[in-house]
């Protein structure tokens, strides 16, 4: 068996990441939280007021013998707008800001040569503008975050922008779902 990694990824709201997330092979566990920001131990009313630099996240641990870093990134690119700058669908805000943070140097060159490669060949018809920084100051969202489509799947936000998501995601990869 391999080392686990830790990559942790912004694509908008955690809650439709994370739901995303729980069901790809070899994802061990998902988080959601908060980083690359500043304030310490930042709450979600915090972030929400977009002034911590925080963006909300949701922290992958993997089995790269069973999903690749790639394989990992290809799956954000479907179920997120990489080409809108802190914003994903009505959600709006420096929180909702795509983001790649990184916690080895080859989950940073991966990520370097897939956007690259989505740049040259205008996969989305606009500029991306996602960053890749490592990961600084991550902090766990609040405990009702967690498993938040699970625990709530036909709450109005999560079947209008989760539930579908997560149905692009199957629909799309469905080699990587997990039995």
């Amino acid at each position: 068996m391999s080392d686990l990694q830790t990559l942790v990824l912004g694509g908008g709201c955690f809650w439709c990441t994370e739901a995303v997330y729980v069901k790809v092979k070899g994802v061990t566990d998902v988080e959601s939280g908060y980083s690359n920001g500043t304030t310490q131990r930042p709450s979600y009313e915090q972030v929400c007021t977009g002034t911590t630099g925080h963006n909300e996240v949701v922290k992958l641990t993997y089995d790269p013998a069973r999903v690749s870093t790639r394989q990992l990134l290809e799956v954000f690119f479907i179920v997120h707008d990489p080409t809108t700058l802190n914003r994903q669908g009505n959600d709006s805000g420096t929180q909702y800001r795509s983001g790649i943070y990184y916690t080895t140097d080859e989950q940073k060159e991966v990520a370097q040569a897939l956007l690259a490669e989505m740049t040259r060949d205008q996969l989305f018809g606009k500029p991306i503008v996602t960053e890749v920084l490592p990961l600084s100051n991550y902090w766990p969202a609040e405990e009702y975050h967690q498993d938040f489509f699970e625990k709530n799947p036909y709450q109005g936000y999560c079947l209008a922008v989760a539930a579908p998501k997560v149905a692009k995601f199957r629909k799309t990869f469905s080699e990587l779902v997990k039995a």
